[in-house]
């Protein structure tokens, strides 16, 4: 340097090296400790050299002057360029030749630095591995937040839609049923009033009929003599009607409208309610995959950038089925049709923890226009059905160790695996194909015991 480093390197304050220096806006530098200790007690916060006033109470570091003062051995202002072995601490060409170090041992400061540095590396390097895990999984966690608002947005769109479909449904269903009941109530009132008035017109002639007879009646003996024959007659070709008899049926039906109204009701919804006998689950779909809104298909895609959530299967293009079975028998159907590369199957829940399909899965494919069956990380066994295949119906028997695909079109039996399964299984698809690959719904029959 072409300044002295004792005059440049040393506090205004307490004329020592610095320590901890720190600068003020006006440039000029003091130790932290020293610029404090001047301040206290003093009215205003001013430099001591120019005593201009300060506009921070904390100066900020001088970082470049830190780590000049502290390259400067304390006692002889040297560069410090040896450490000593036995005080285990830098110090100046001066001080080795000192009676304080006197017999010790010496390193050149570089060399011995560098092997701390090898050392403190090795030990930063599994906090940076660490930290960067941490943060990958905080940027995970924050994805996953945001995808869990896109989840709720999207989930309750649906639910709202899935309502809706039933609110209009119910009230075109009490339209109709308010509507039957006032077309009887109009019917019977008309037939009603029908019959009254015939009644009307009946009594209306009777009363005329009466009225006549009772004037002759009321009419002198003579006159009654002489109009009796006229009279008599008129009585007798006026014929009496018969008796009226009760409207059967005359009132409403309120047995047919309202009895069993909610289950009546329930039973006509078969038309707009569906059932699926496996939902497919969204969460562990590969991100090539789209599942349908209503959890019924797939479709391969663009990949997605989706959270990295346990479930999910990311190292093979599937989706499982949201129910595992552990007994029972248990049927769906899978519509395949034109696409082109797929598989329908089902896996056992531990494979997709272990993170790779090593064992455990048992499915039918075709690929390549071809059919085959596998089984876990066995190469494909060829099958020839007779015609191609538009649907493949699965059937589990869980108890018995039997997992079957036929051809529900033709009855016709493609394979069949046998296996003593002790883990929960889950149906399983995937497809390579834009063409979606479907459950197939299933018949709904309403009972009564």
């Amino acid at each position: 340097m072409s300044f002295r480093a004792e005059e440049n390197l040393t506090c205004p304050v307490c004329q020592d090296i610095f320590k901890d220096p720190v600068v003020l806006t006006c440039s000029h530098s003091f130790c932290k400790h020293c610029l404090q200790t001047w301040w206290r007690g003093k009215p205003a916060q001013e430099c001591p050299v120019c005593k201009r006033r300060s506009s921070r109470s904390e100066p900020p570091r001088n970082l470049a002057l830190k780590n000049l003062s502290e390259s400067l051995c304390a006692l002889h202002a040297e560069k410090l360029k040896l450490f000593c072995l036995d005080h285990q601490q830098p110090v100046c060409l001066v001080c080795r030749d000192s009676r304080t170090h006197s017999s010790h041992r010496f390193r050149p400061v570089h060399e011995f630095a560098q092997e701390y540095k090898k050392e403190l590396e090795n030990s930063l390097r599994p906090l940076q591995e660490k930290r960067k895990l941490l943060e990958q999984v905080r940027a995970n966690c924050e994805q996953t937040a945001e995808h869990v608002k896109v989840q709720a947005r999207r989930t309750e769109g649906e639910m709202k839609r899935q309502f809706e479909k039933l609110h209009r449904f119910l009230r075109e269903e009490e339209e109709a049923r308010i509507g039957a009941l006032r077309e009887e109530e109009e019917l019977k009132s008309r037939t009603m009033k029908e019959k009254t008035e015939a009644l009307g017109r009946e009594i209306a002639a009777l009363s005329h009929a009466v009225r006549a007879a009772e004037e002759e009646l009321r009419a002198e003996d003579v006159s009654f003599l002489l109009n009796y024959p006229a009279a008599e007659e008129r009585l007798r070709r006026r014929p009496l009607p018969d008796d009226p008899q009760p409207l059967s049926g005359a009132l409403i039906d309120v047995a047919k409208h309202l009895g069993n109204l909610t289950f009546n009701i329930w039973n006509a919804m078969r038309e707009v309610v569906s059932y699926a006998p496996v939902i497919l689950d969204p969460n562990t779909a590969n991100p090539e995959l789209a599942v349908s809104e209503d959890l019924t298909a797939v479709t391969h895609g663009e990949r997605q950038k989706l959270p990295e959530n346990p479930e999910r299967i990311d190292y093979h293009r599937s989706v499982r089925g949201w129910e595992g079975f552990t007994c029972g028998v248990h049927t769906w159907d899978v519509d395949v049709r034109d696409n082109a590369a797929w598989f329908v199957g089902a896996a056992a829940e531990f494979v997709h923890k272990r993170g790779r399909f090593k064992s455990g899965f048992w499915q039918v494919e075709f690929h390549n226009g071809k059919y085959g069956v596998r089984t876990s990380g066995d190469p494909p066994a060829v099958v020839r059905p007779k015609k191609k295949l538009q649907r493949i119906r699965v059937h589990l028997d869980w108890n018995r160790g039997k997992l079957s695909f036929s051809d529900p079109d033709t009855n016709a039996h493609i394979h069949t695996f046998t296996h003593t399964f002790t883990d929960r299984l889950f149906p399983c698809l995937g497809t390579l194909h834009e063409l979606p690959l479907r459950i197939l719904q299933s018949k709904i029959c309403v009972t009564r015991e």
